[in-house]
């Protein structure tokens, strides 16, 4: 099991043992130890494989913890989980994806009305009773009620970074294949959606048929859905995500690839220009009606280029005006990862982050990047030992010590500033013109009538300090929607006051979708991919940022942190 999967264990166990009423003491232990699996760099699988290493190395793994992992490794599971489930049905673990739902409501849910599936709440909310429990109420029962309606909506999706973790899982697991060219992932991850519902992979070369032995006897298959002689289906991992693997001829690869990636807006787009030209299209090839003469197959270049078409890049596939440009030869340059020299929103562990900010910047220069901005928490996030004026200022100090010790990096001083309910800024205006780039993020109160949230969003824009909306819509994926307010009235906005929408890059997060980003751009807004990394390895997740800005069409020069550091320096100061 992966480093997310027992530290979901971890949290859940501890959820569990809240609704019981047990040990405080127990419960944080187990909280903070899901924090440190997740946040781990090395997967703690292969640390407990490993005699040569321990789990209690770990800071925060004590010798409890590494025997839990240990069973988990075993066999799936661990004893107090096991008995936690005993005294709870395990459908309760369902009603901690409801957003408004926290253990003790659970508790009270369980205790008072017997509630312990999903339908079970949504009974009960519609029956009225979640309002005649102690400190619930009439809207709390209409946000759960708006919750449950997501949580089905999203049932059997996963995050966009789980589906690529197992498609370079798979990936490698099948390129060791004798006889195997290429493996290539297809579908919706290819096309960077933000959460998919399957995975295709493609498989080519002589050892194709190998290789659909090789796949459903993998050991993370639990059930295998189908097997034919050119594609195989299964269930993958605990998670049950379906995984289809095509074996393919390299003269239909090509045909296959584009095939398979859709969507299926854009295929049907594209069968529909092939008739219009006398021709058929399908996953074999592109091919003349009158007498069959196969014009492409090969790659997707020569199948765009029989259409007529400039190859499409798979993140524009949503037949949304890219078959259009095509034609004219107006489709954007795409912005690419290698363009990002800077990442403009991290924590340390000055607030919540994991990690020190000397860390953090080495780990960014690793990766390429020339610069840093580092920023963490204001003060109205006590939970995250957020900065007040005096520490903000201070550390800001800290930072320009810092970056002037010729790390090989730059180091920016910020801060992720807390939008507060009625629009002021969580520090003042004196601590903020100390830094050199403030985020600004909404973090609470996020049920707000829209036109209240449009002006609260409004009246933060007003100070003059702030240079990034952080996470702009506040949603979390799988789990929270987006809070409302006019969109197209804080773009507007920013584009006015110069400043940039962030494209929050966590997986958990992608935040702004492509569609707001097309229209945020079309209001002449600018933007900054960064990660919000709570960890030095979260820095990496600055591609998923990039994929997301591909998806709204953005190029190298709408994106500031695509600039070289001096430039960037200059670009803050206007």
């Amino acid at each position: 099991m992966d480093n997310r999967g027992i530290a979901r264990m971890l949290s859940e166990t501890a959820d569990l043992m809240e609704i019981a009423g047990e040990d405080s003491f127990r419960i944080r232990s187990y909280r903070i130890a899901a924090g440190v699996v997740e946040g781990h760099p090395e997967q703690m699988s292969a640390i407990a494989k490993d005699p040569s290493k321990k789990l209690t190395d770990i800071a925060g793994i004590g010798k409890g913890i590494a025997q839990v992992i240990q069973e988990i490794e075993e066999r799936g599971s661990f004893e107090r989980r096991d008995e936690m489930l005993g005294k709870y049905p395990a459908s309760i673990l369902e009603l901690f994806g409801i957003q408004g739902l926290g253990p003790k409501s659970v508790r009270l849910l369980y205790d008072t009305y017997k509630v312990q599936t999903i339908d079970d709440l949504e009974r009960v909310c519609k029956e009225h009773k979640l309002r005649e429990l102690p400190r619930m109420g009439a809207k709390l029962e209409e946000k759960v009620l708006k919750s449950i309606g997501t949580y089905r909506r999203t049932q059997g999706r996963f995050l966009l970074s789980f589906g690529q973790r197992v498609a370079d899982e798979l990936s490698e697991y099948l390129r060791a294949v004798p006889g195997v060219e290429t493996v290539t992932a297809a579908g919706s991850l290819r096309r960077a959606k933000e959460t998919v519902g399957d995975l295709d992979l493609l498989v080519t070369g002589p050892g194709a048929a190998e290789a659909l032995e090789k796949f459903v006897s993998h050991p993370r298959v639990h059930e295998v859905l189908g097997k034919g002689e050119n594609k195989a289906s299964v269930r993958y991992g605990l998670e049950g995500l379906q995984v289809d693997l095509r074996a393919l001829g390299s003269d239909s690869y090509g045909a296959a690839l584009q095939y398979f990636s859709g969507s299926k807006d854009h295929n049907v787009a594209l069968r529909s220009r092939a008739q219009r030209m006398g021709l058929t299209l399908n996953e074999y090839g592109l091919a003349k009606v009158d007498g069959g003469e196969r014009v492409a197959g090969v790659t997707e270049e020569e199948i765009y280029a029989g259409l007529g078409l400039d190859w499409i890049p798979p993140e524009l596939r949503e037949n949304s005006g890219e078959i259009e440009a095509a034609e004219a030869h107006t489709l954007p340059k795409l912005v690419e990862l290698e363009q990002m020299r800077g990442d403009l929103h991290m924590h340390t562990v000055e607030s919540d982050g994991r990690a020190s900010l000397q860390d953090m910047a080495a780990a960014a220069q690793a990766l390429g990047r020339e610069y840093v901005a580092i920023t963490d928490h204001s003060k109205s996030l006590a939970m995250t030992n957020g900065l007040d004026e005096k520490r903000a200022v201070a550390f800001a100090h800290q930072v320009r010590e810092l970056d002037q010790r010729a790390l090989g990096i730059r180091v920016f001083s910020g801060l992720e500033c807390d939008i507060l309910r009625d629009g002021a800024m969580d520090l003042s205006n004196d601590a903020l013109a100390e830094l050199d780039w403030v985020v600004a993020s909404v973090h609470s109160h996020m049920n707000l009538e829209s036109a209240e949230m449009t002006d609260r969003l409004l009246r933060a824009l007003e100070c003059p300090h702030i240079r990034a909306l952080g996470h702009p819509t506040g949603r979390i994926l799988l789990h929270r929607e987006s809070y409302p307010f006019d969109f197209d009235v804080i773009a507007a906005e920013c584009a006015r006051r110069g400043v940039y929408l962030e494209i929050n890059a966590s997986p958990e997060r992608l935040d702004i979708a492509a569609a707001l980003i097309r229209a945020a751009k079309a209001k002449g807004c600018k933007f900054v991919i960064s990660t919000d990394a709570h960890h030095p390895q979260h820095l990496a997740n600055m591609s998923y940022g990039v994929r997301m800005a591909r998806r709204g069409w953005l190029e190298a020069g709408d994106i500031i942190n695509t600039l070289p550091s001096d430039e960037f320096a200059k670009a803050i100061k206007k």
